[in-house]
């Protein structure tokens, strides 16, 4: 929990900044997030599938094998870098025009998606390594990297976005440099600490010959999770296009409350990979029951967290998005935003605990199902049918009512239990 909410730090100290320039500003750091979003979802499906294989044999006493799954989900990492530089060098501007940006908030998104995809090597391997260490059972290296990259990221946005200390005016584009620069410093440490031998599990020379058997379990896993990071993201995408016809300003609303809600999404997507990880480990173990009883444990811990969170956020509106912004049509439209999904962050907190458990025991085709039907097909839906009646309005109240029912879906998939049987 701990090294997510500094990971996620990276982001909310983006918006700090980049809200002290403009509200597009602030729209092309948002629409380029979702983009990037959409960008990271095989990388995203990657760790979900090293998390399970490394977990599964660490519960079964093979450290060797889990060591094989590291440098296969390397090798894995750096060949969707490739891929990912290129398109996301080439089609920025298009991708940005396509979800309605206006032209200035287009022209300062490229620089933002143009430099995260170049250094999108550091932030892709970074994630897939933290990923080994948790499966493995091992959180404390990716926690201590974390809090040193993440002072480091907050010391540079200023400074590239302001231009202070005789560096240039960087602006939006700066804190994505300056995002680079600290995941380029969290990628040597983590390396670093793999290579010798202070983890659990080894980074060897000899599992960095291509294993198409081990990758192709890797993939098998994380297909399904990248399809439903894919769904999530186009959802996010789909959503961004009927909220930008309201006006910069409301996007601008819109970015902050969803980076908000990933803020506090990010300690339990940490009970999610203790979760995953536990399940994964006992189900290697042949301990199906405290598999389950893991599940649920920890998705108390993040029903608890969530629901106390959404009492803040729903009680503080006003002075939550004044702190990113002092626009004041910003702050009333994010008020509105808050007051309608803050009461239903405990229902993430189901969909996302519950779900990587399910990943961790190798189930990642129910949880991405279960996306689609509530955050891709009626979603959408409800948010291109409700505003018609309501106003802006009816946006927020399809994100809260399928945030329930996503939930849902899945802790009845959980609680049915067909998980317990999967073998990987």
């Amino acid at each position: 929990m701990l090294a997510n909410l500094l990971q996620d730090a990276f982001n909310l100290v983006d918006m700090y900044f980049v809200g002290k320039l403009s509200p597009s500003a602030i729209a092309a750091v948002s629409m380029s997030g979702i983009i990037l979003g959409l960008i990271m979802t095989a990388v995203m499906g990657i760790s979900l599938g090293t998390i399970a294989l490394v977990s599964r044999a660490v519960g079964e006493k093979d450290i060797d094998k889990a060591n094989e799954v590291v440098g296969q989900s390397l090798l894995l990492g750096l060949f969707i870098t490739v891929i990912v530089t290129i398109l996301g060098y080439l089609f920025a501007a298009p991708m940005l025009r396509a979800l309605g940006a206006e032209e200035e908030v287009v022209i300062q998104g490229v620089s933002y998606i143009r430099i995260m995809c170049l250094g999108s090597v550091t932030i892709f391997l970074t994630i897939l390594m933290f990923s080994a260490l948790r499966g493995a059972g091992d959180p404390i290296i990716p926690m201590i990297i974390l809090v040193i990259s993440t002072l480091l990221n907050i010391i540079l946005d200023p400074i590239m976005i302001f231009g202070l200390y005789g560096f240039p005016r960087l602006e939006v584009g700066g804190s994505a440099l300056a995002t680079v620069i600290s995941r380029t410093v969290a990628l040597v440490m983590v390396l670093w600490a793999l290579v010798r031998e202070k983890s659990i599990i080894k980074l060897r020379a000899k599992d960095l010959y291509p294993d198409f058997k081990t990758q192709g379990k890797i993939m098998r896993i994380g297909l399904f999770a990248s399809i439903e990071s894919v769904i999530i993201h186009l959802s996010g995408l789909l959503l961004m296009v009927f909220v930008a016809v309201w006006g910069t300003n409301t996007v601008a609303a819109y970015g902050i409350g969803m980076r908000l809600n990933m803020a506090v999404m990010i300690p339990v997507m940490g009970l999610g990979l203790a979760s995953a990880t536990l399940v994964g480990q006992n189900l290697g173990a042949k301990k199906a029951n405290r598999a389950e009883k893991s599940g649920w444990l920890c998705t108390l811990f993040g029903v608890i967290l969530m629901g106390s969170l959404s009492a803040f956020f729903f009680l503080f509106p006003r002075q939550i998005i004044a702190f990113f912004n002092d626009d004041l049509e910003v702050i009333a439209i994010g008020e509105q935003f808050i007051r309608w999904v803050a009461p239903t962050l405990a229902f993430i907190g189901l969909a996302i605990v519950l779900g990587r458990g399910l990943g961790g025991a190798g189930d990642t085709f129910h949880p991405m199902i279960f996306t689609a039907i509530s955050l891709l097909i009626i979603r959408v839906l409800l948010a291109g049918w409700l505003p018609k009646q309501l106003g802006l309005i009816g946006i927020w109240i399809a994100l809260a009512s399928t945030n329930i029912l996503h939930g849902t879906l899945v802790a009845i998939w959980f609680k049915v239990g067909k998980w317990k049987r999967k073998t990987i």
